[in-house]
């Protein structure tokens, strides 16, 4: 088992789950900053306002914003050659419809990229990772409105001039597929596509971000829209550098028959087109699938917002590469009384052959090889990459100031092993960034104490805590693996 030459080792982030100061040097609200916080049991919910006596994790995250230096010197320690990061866009168009940036944040990320440079950290961008100035929620009804795409374009074309020579790896939506996913609909298409009914932007008390309402006409007609941004982003951003590699990027839930029941087999592989590969077609193909049509007459979704000439943009505007998060494996079956099990914005039948994070998530090393050779052939010539994958735990500080995580070592081992085989067996995987590796905001519960990091950061659900940073075990490992080209695994 070997990786390539030149593969590239690191971690992701997204700045609205570790960037903070929300609203210093100019950035304007985004969407995660009206999220009030949850945890395991606790459902997150959200106000239209933010109220000054309710706690919001975002507003402080754990404070890379201040801390960006001593981060990206422990991302270097570790060996990195890429680090995965978003650009709040509310950081540089406050009000998304702004006539001019804001240059103070766009010089924080010049700060943020020369920083990585000086390591020889290649930056990973994602243009929109759940972060869309919360003023186009409430003015333009999201991506609701096909006037969110110029808006979106106008933002991309700054941030690819101004950063042409800094960044060359860039996705264009986190997740672009989470809509079609079917637990929570309403908190997704929120936090995806900016997409909220008029009741509950009045809502006066906070409501359950599950409870959000879908109205699938909407949802398919804004994530439309989000396509065609997508496309033309990828054609901007090729005429301001050609030798920008530009990706989507796909929550890929692998999905099992429960049993060989052919009508299990053909609602998983109905599930599996839906909610892993039908984005991935429309952005890797410039097409939308066969298979949509039948489900969109199935379920009364008028395809009027396809445009005339929405169908070249999309031919024109294919990705350079793929890109996913793989963190657990669900199960689908047609019996009514299977059992249940959440995972990351989906819900699926449990899998008796697979344990689970405490979070509900199955651990599914074994489908990450498996997916990524079903990528491989879906897509062939296309390079992938695994841009997000973590395991979330109670970690505890000894007195020592240690962290002892062999949990997540092993979580990783056994995936850094799957990923292998792959590359084994012809995969063209490029690189592999995992989830959190800073401690930070979940996004699916609002809480600290689910941590990610192989860096420990002192800040907790009770707002306590000063923000430093300490090592745990599972850096130590990751350093030995990074430096190793991933033959290390011990």
């Amino acid at each position: 088992m070997s990786f390539p030459k030149g593969f590239l080792w690191g971690g992701a982030v997204a700045a609205n789950q570790c960037e903070g100061a929300y609203l210093e040097d100019g950035k304007g609200l985004a969407v995660p900053d009206m999220l009030l916080g949850g945890d395991v049991n606790t459902p997150r919910t959200f106000l239209p306002v933010t109220d000054p006596k309710a706690f919001y994790p975002s507003h402080e995250a754990v404070d890379f914003y201040h801390h960006y230096k001593e981060d990206i010197a422990l991302f270097a320690e570790m060996g990195w050659s890429v680090f995965r990061l978003s650009i709040n866009w509310a950081r540089i168009y406050p009000n998304g419809d702004d006539e001019e940036p804001n240059e103070a944040g766009l010089a924080f990320y010049d700060h943020v990229f020369d920083e990585c440079r000086k390591y020889g950290i290649e930056p990973l961008v994602t243009l929109c990772h759940y972060e869309m100035p919360w003023n186009i929620v409430k003015k333009y009804n999201g991506f609701y409105n096909r006037e969110t795409i110029g808006l979106f374009l106008k933002y991309a074309e700054t941030v690819f001039t101004r950063y042409k020579d800094k960044v060359k790896y860039w996705l264009t939506f986190n997740e672009i597929n989470t809509p079609l996913m079917m637990y929570p609909n309403g908190m997704s298409n929120l936090y995806s596509l900016g997409l909220m009914e008029k009741e509950d932007l009045e809502a006066v008390e906070p409501i359950r971000l599950s409870t959000l309402k879908d109205v699938p006409q909407k949802k398919w007609t804004a994530l439309h829209h989000e396509f065609i941004a997508s496309a033309l982003a990828v054609k901007l951003g090729h005429s301001i550098n050609p030798d920008f590699m530009i990706g989507n990027m796909i929550c890929h839930i692998t999905l099992y028959p429960l049993t060989p029941n052919p009508v299990d087999m053909l609602a998983a592989q109905t599930e599996d087109d839906l909610k892993n590969n039908l984005c991935g077609d429309v952005q890797v193909r410039g097409e939308y699938p066969a298979y949509v049509y039948r489900y969109w007459e199935e379920h009364d979704i008028d395809s009027s917002f396809i445009l005339e000439g929405d169908e070249e943009i999309l031919k024109e505007g294919t990705v350079d590469m793929y890109t996913f998060s793989y963190y657990m494996s669900n199960c689908v079956t047609v019996k009514e009384d299977a059992e249940q099990i959440k995972g990351n914005m989906s819900l699926g039948a449990k899998n008796p052959y697979l344990k689970a994070s405490d979070w509900g998530w199955q651990i599914d090393p074994v489908g990450l090889r498996w997916t990524l050779n079903k990528l491989a052939a879906r897509y062939p010539h296309v390079p992938l990459m695994v841009v997000e994958n973590g395991f979330g735990a109670f970690d505890k500080m000894e007195e020592d100031g240690s962290v002892h995580d062999p949990y997540r070592i092993d979580y990783f081992r056994a995936h850094i092993q799957a990923m292998g085989e792959a590359v084994d067996d012809g995969v063209p995987l490029i690189g592999y960034t995992t989830w959190g590796p800073v401690d930070l905001v979940s996004a699916s519960t609002g809480e600290y104490a689910k941590r990610y990091g192989f860096i420990y950061v002192n800040r907790h659900d009770d707002g306590t805590g000063d923000f430093s940073r300490s090592r745990k075990d599972s850096f130590f490992w990751y350093k030995k693996v990074c430096e190793s080209n991933g033959e290390d695994l011990d």
